[in-house]
């Protein structure tokens, strides 16, 4: 039975995407392979001969792709245009389809998952966590983040092409059209928090508690990583359990949160540093700043200015302003959207956690000003000590 293995991003995560490509071709070599792309392929670089789909913004199925992307940031984007694909690919194969995170590189083959949706299971998801945290920074840091950002991690799903598959899918790619958003005090964040409710909304859904499966910072402290004789890794949970390490998600890699992160919760893990080097270096050999430097082709307006995250709310909330500008990039007209926006956003009113990023959304800059609050906290400890 054929495999289809997809992943979404824009051009910049190219090298992560042939890191995970690599990979899956290493254990599935005969899987077929597809990129939803939040961004569009330059029309001077071929493409990859390894992707059966390549998807871009573009040829989405919708009435106008361009003014619907200009609502969304990279990360919406990205994660929005998962569902179009897999409703696609689930209408016209003949075999499971599995969704991975580009950020993720596969250690073994997938073939327990594979068998189950060969069975009586339509619908795979992992669970962020699977086990309870005991120390109060990890139940913070670890099930609070959980509680925010969604039960499950939607770097990964399986889904079988059944009735059950195909109506999950349809259900997902409506909800992602409309309401993709990162907005965590709206209960929101972007497609995964959807999928929160997709236990009790369809049957054949299976929970994959295997260690092994979705190994990441929000659970490392609860999972331990070692290198075995044949040279693979296992992974051990809290209760005891182990199997094999399937995949591991290296989710803020670029930011420098994943390193904090592995730093405070995967101390027990002897073979981590190992496998985050050996990434590292992988990372590096795929580089191909041909297509990596771009800039997002979504992210600017015509003349190349940034476009401001409130220009964005505020249009797509806006069906008037999408009537009148239905191309909200260009900026050549007298009358375009920008200067709409730079004479009358300011007038709008938008939810606080719009106008301003969360504390979850700052947090790689909060972990590494870190360190440098403590020693400045020690400092000011010890002058009031002297002066006592």
């Amino acid at each position: 039975m054929p495999l289809h293995i997809f992943t979404s991003a824009a051009r910049n995560y190219w090298p992560k995407v042939a890191v995970l490509l690599e990979s899956v071709r290493r254990f599935h070599p005969d899987a077929h392979l597809h990129l939803a792309l939040a961004d569009e392929w330059p029309e001077h670089h071929p493409h990859p001969p390894q992707l059966a789909t390549l998807l871009p913004v573009s040829q989405l199925p919708l009435p106008n792709p361009r003014a619907w992307a200009f609502g969304h940031t990279l990360v919406e984007l990205a994660t929005a245009i998962k569902p179009f694909l897999l409703e696609q690919l689930l209408n016209r194969a003949d075999g499971p389809v599995i969704y991975l995170d580009p950020d993720i590189q596969l250690h073994a083959p997938l073939a327990p998952l594979i068998d189950q949706l060969d069975g009586n299971t339509s619908i795979i998801l992992t669970p962020h966590l699977t086990h309870p945290e005991s120390d109060p920074p990890a139940i913070l840091d670890n099930e609070g983040a959980a509680l925010k950002h969604g039960i499950y991690n939607l770097g990964f799903i399986a889904v079988a092409p059944d009735d059950t598959g195909r109506a999950f899918a349809r259900w997902w790619r409506q909800r992602c059209t409309h309401w993709c958003l990162d907005d965590i005090p709206q209960g929101l964040f972007t497609d995964q928090r959807w999928c929160d409710l997709v236990p009790a909304l369809f049957p054949r859904v299976h929970i994959e508690r295997a260690p092994g499966y979705n190994v990441a910072p929000w659970n490392l402290n609860q999972r331990r990583i070692t290198r075995t004789p044949s040279g693979g890794y296992t992974v051990t949970a809290a209760d005891g359990t182990s199997s094999p390490l399937y995949f591991y998600h290296y989710t803020g890699w670029d930011s420098g949160a994943h390193h904090t992160m592995a730093a405070r919760y995967g101390r027990e893990s002897p073979a981590l540093p190992e496998l985050l080097d050996h990434y590292q270096a992988a990372c590096r050999r795929h580089a191909n700043p041909d297509l990596s430097a771009q800039p997002w082709y979504y992210g600017n307006y015509s003349d190349g200015e940034t476009i401001p995250l409130a220009a964005r709310r505020i249009y797509r909330t806006r069906p008037d302003l999408q009537a009148r500008y239905p191309d909200p990039y260009d900026v050549a007209p007298p009358d375009n959207y920008r200067r709409w926006y730079q004479h009358h956003g300011e007038h709008q009113t938008l939810p606080a956690a719009i106008a301003r990023p969360s504390l979850w959304q700052q947090l790689p800059t909060l972990s590494r000003l870190l360190p440098h609050a403590r020693l400045l906290l020690s400092g000011l400890r010890r002058r009031l000590r002297q002066r006592l």
